[in-house]
């Protein structure tokens, strides 16, 4: 892809300073003269790849992951195309120190950690003048917005401001994984207070002290976000992130017919969950169509993988009762039944019409071929249930799909330990191999990374000025298709990470086609789309 511009007479220690133009040690003579850097650097030129491996050195020294993560930020601050060619190269090293795990642990420490400005901030003060603020971001051309408000970061609750860098690990991912200029990136914090009194009690924490704001006053605050980035960035996609529950799905059905958006939690997630539940019918040998799933947890990530579950049942000709039927949800409460009080509206298509049950009593009624766990609560699956799912099916699939790896539902080594190593599991947080019986197996990562760059680079390629559920359907196939034999073979539902820039090209391409098909593409349909696709992509570089 072309060079995006900016400040190209940038010399000196100005362009030392700017981490689009930096090359560090790997300016040549002729730019050192050329730049006036004569002097300011080290006598001896680096290859781009010699500081791949110092920078690597470097990361290794560190004594723990959140200082890892410290120290990739700065990286990226002072040189990105540094940052991501490490990123790039090292995916299955890096992403889970700049993302999940990690990422969690720099959210809760994030005032503590704060190095240099990154991201873009919006507190109620800014009622009435998002737009011209919005002004202030130093890019004019920005396709894609990750905005969160903090609420629920991952399974650590609200974090209020802190919760920043999801939205910044998220860009992150867009430019690693699919390879989206980082001009075009922007991260967002709808910093409308928080309910965590011991941040707003905390002297260094930098959001809004307090409580957050609620109701139509935080309607319209939003509402004027989403009308300043039409105004302002109006190719951008907006992914909503990390909103608590309700707010979440009020947000997604408020502006998906208005704007280009979707909602990571519920559609993203849902979409890697199909994947991964498509690959592992490879293993199990269940038709897709004669699947039962029970999930753990009613929110909405569980109730995400649902719908998109629900509307790819749908598709193989069963009856919308029949669908029904195959899907059941257990939250703290027991099992979702009708009749239940206080049932939340994306839940009430799956209360059934039978007793209250138990979550142990309800395997045993339903016997589910599928566990998906999405609970935010360590230890959710007991050793109890997981023997359950073994004793009804041979290969029971465990899906613990709760973030950070500390709050997994259960993990791989328990998976395969409680079902006699035969259980299919896959994570949201990444598990080292594990070893069962002399035999390794390679837990499945089921992470959004694979579907939403991909998501992401579709839409920009097409222009679409809505994202349908059949892109998402698209993108679980695409992805499904992308788990060989090997990989399924050693328990994994997933293909390595270091094949995620193929799959996210693959997905790109069968969004774009499926705007293009559906009628919501605002570009014109090129002869050669893989082409097309491919110029817009980034490849960091010197």
């Amino acid at each position: 892809m072309k060079s995006f511009g900016g400040k190209p007479g940038l010399t000196g220690y100005d362009r030392l300073k700017s981490a689009e133009f930096n090359k560090g040690t790997a300016f040549t003579d002729a730019e050192r003269d050329l730049y006036r850097l004569r002097g300011l650097l080290p006598a001896r030129v680096s290859t781009l790849a010699e500081q791949v491996s110092r920078a690597l050195q470097n990361l290794r020294r560190k004594d723990s992951d959140i200082e890892r993560y410290i120290f990739l930020l700065a990286l990226q601050g002072r040189n990105e195309t540094l940052f991501y060619r490490l990123l790039i190269d090292h995916i299955d090293k890096i992403m889970p120190l700049i993302y999940t795990p990690t990422v969690g642990q720099a959210c809760q420490e994030f005032a503590y950690i704060f190095r240099q400005p990154r991201g873009f901030y919006i507190t109620p003060a800014d009622r009435g003048r998002v737009r011209d603020i919005m002004r202030n971001w130093p890019e004019q051309d920005v396709r894609l917005i990750v905005v969160t408000d903090g609420e629920r970061i991952l399974g650590l609750g609200d974090l209020g401001a802190n919760g920043m860098g999801i939205s910044i690990g998220k860009m992150a991912l867009y430019t690693a994984c699919a390879g989206i200029h980082p001009r075009l990136c922007m991260p967002v914090m709808l910093d409308v207070g928080t309910n965590n009194e011991r941040l707003r009690n905390d002297p260094l924490y930098l959001g809004t002290k307090q409580p957050r704001l609620t109701g139509s006053g935080y309607t319209s605050l939003v509402d004027e976000f989403v009308s300043a980035v039409q105004d302002t960035f109006p190719r951008a996609l907006i992914q909503f992130e990390d909103f608590l529950t309700p707010n979440a799905y009020a947000l997604l059905d408020r502006y998906r017919d208005r704007v280009p958006c979707f909602n990571d939690d519920i559609q993203g997630t849902a979409a890697v969950a199909l994947a991964g539940i498509y690959a592992s019918g490879r293993i199990t040998g269940v038709d897709f169509a004669a699947t039962r799933f029970l999930f753990l947890g009613a929110g909405s990530a569980a109730t995400g993988i649902a719908d998109l579950v629900y509307t790819a049942l749908r598709k193989t000709g069963l009856t919308d009762y029949d669908a029904r039927q195959r899907l059941w949800f257990v939250d703290i409460e027991g099992l979702l039944v009708k009749g239940r009080n206080n049932i939340a509206p994306h839940n009430l298509p799956y209360a059934h019409d039978i007793p209250r049950a138990t979550f142990a009593e309800t395997i045993r009624q339903v016997k589910p071929h599928v566990l998906i766990g999405a609970t935010g609560m360590s230890g959710a699956f007991t050793e109890e249930s997981v023997r359950l799912m073994a004793g009804i099916n041979e290969r029971p699939v465990i899906f613990a799909l709760s973030n950070p790896t500390s709050n997994a539902e259960c993990t791989a080594e328990q998976a395969y330990q409680w079902s006699g190593g035969r259980a299919v599991f896959a994570s949201g947080s990444p598990f080292d191999p594990v070893t069962f019986e002399g035999s390794t197996r390679r837990p499945g990562q089921g992470n959004n990374a694979y579907v939403f760059p991909g998501i992401g680079l579709g839409v920009i390629a097409s222009r679409a000025h809505t994202i349908s559920d059949d892109m998402f359907l698209e993108a679980a196939r695409i992805l499904a298709a992308a788990v060989t034999d090997d990989d399924l073979s050693c328990g994994a539902v997933y293909p390595p990470l270091n094949r995620i820039r193929q799959v996210s090209l693959a997905i790109a391409i069968a969004v774009a086609e499926k705007a293009w098909e559906e009628g919501v593409a605002m570009e014109a349909c090129p002869e050669d789309l893989e082409r097309m696709v491919m110029e817009l992509i980034y490849e960091p570089g010197y």
